[in-house]
């Protein structure tokens, strides 16, 4: 028999077999929780859910304050966070821009924020920047890409707030590069 008359034949004998039911399942078996060491037994529990990017305001007057500058140095608004909240999600809470033009809808960074992107660059004193640990290699790769890049500058989705960083002053550049596509408009979701 050659071999596509041997297909054939497979094919056709295949093709004729009736598929095999599923034998019906086992029902499963509920188990009693495991006990503790001392015998009580253990209990499930959930955490309350974080929504991606949404910040709880602090008290005003408690948190950490952040001064937000224009790239000619003017004042655009002081706002407050909390420690760990990082610069772009403080951003996008209080409607400050970081794309750098103010007809970018929602202020979003095209990755949002995480390190696929440079849209959230944005320029740090030198006394800030000090606090802040060394910019890993993602982020470096991604600042490359910056436009008017500095010294002192950062992604505003890697500066986590601390304490001591208290009075921070972040300049945001005068344009961006977004490498995401030419006229979308990112949306917060």
């Amino acid at each position: 028999m050659n071999l596509a008359a041997r297909a054939s034949h497979l094919l056709a004998t295949t093709s004729r077999r009736p598929t095999p039911r599923p034998a019906a399942l086992p029902a499963p078996r509920v188990r009693a929780p495991p006990r503790t060491p001392g015998g009580a037994r253990r209990t499930l529990h959930a955490s309350a859910a974080v929504g991606h990017g949404h910040l709880t305001r602090p008290a005003p007057g408690t948190g950490i304050k952040v001064h937000w500058k224009d790239s000619k140095g003017n004042l655009i608004k002081t706002t407050e966070g909390n420690e760990g909240d990082d610069l772009l999600s403080l951003a996008h809470e209080h409607d400050i821009d970081l794309e750098g033009a103010p007809t970018q809808a929602a202020n979003l960074c095209a990755c949002e924020g995480s390190v696929a992107c440079s849209t959230c660059h944005i320029v740090l004193t030198p006394e800030h920047y000090d606090l802040l640990p060394e910019p890993e290699d993602d982020e470096n790769d991604m600042l490359d890409m910056a436009f008017g890049l500095t010294d002192t500058s950062r992604l505003g989705c890697q500066v986590k707030l601390t304490k001591d960083m208290d009075g921070i002053t972040a300049m945001l550049p005068s344009a961006t590069r977004n490498m995401f596509v030419d006229g979308k408009k990112p949306t917060h979701h």
